[in-house]
């Protein structure tokens, strides 16, 4: 019997869909994309999987950066995506810092993944989360999803054979 739930990709932000540049990225002039990610992002799309940006970005909380420079950062993202065929979900990010107080949405908790399993009916054991350390591993193995850890800053087409 077909199931009625959708499958996902999660992928971590930094080093996953742009570049990590060692420090935190919240303007557009220093967002670059990392090679692959359209076509990758394309391939999994086709592929009947929904597209959810799941972030850390703690330099809201540090005061480096505020709410609305992230938000017009992730528009740009996804509008950009959009023009090139991509349709990302939902990008999800957790404001907080842990020098700055304790949260349950920052990875490697997974509130921000269950928050998306639920709202858009998600099917774990056909969903990935996609990221670069293992906090990212840590709050996909939580909610049961499977995990690949990439090589910050590499072209996602070298794993789009991994995930089907």
């Amino acid at each position: 019997m077909p199931s009625n739930r959708n499958k996902a990709i999660f992928l971590d932000r930094d080093g996953v869909i742009n570049e990590e540049r060692g420090e935190y990225t919240w303007l557009l002039e220093d967002f670059r994309i990392n090679p692959g990610v359209v076509d990758a992002l394309i391939k999994w799309q086709a592929d009947g999987f929904l597209l959810i940006v799941i972030s850390n970005q703690g330099g809201i909380a540090k005061g480096l950066y505020a709410k609305s420079d992230i938000d017009f950062l992730h528009h740009q993202l996804t509008r950009y995506l959009h023009l090139a065929g991509v349709t990302i979900t939902e990008v999800y990010y957790c404001p907080h810092h842990p020098n700055h107080g304790r949260c349950i949405c920052r990875k490697p908790d997974s509130q921000l993944l269950e928050k998306a399993i639920a709202r858009y009916s998600i099917d774990v054991s056909a969903s990935w989360f996609i990221g670069d350390s293992e906090r990212d591993q840590v709050a996909g193995e939580k909610v049961g999803v499977k995990c690949l850890k990439i090589t910050p800053n590499t072209s996602l087409l070298d794993v789009v054979s991994v995930i089907h």
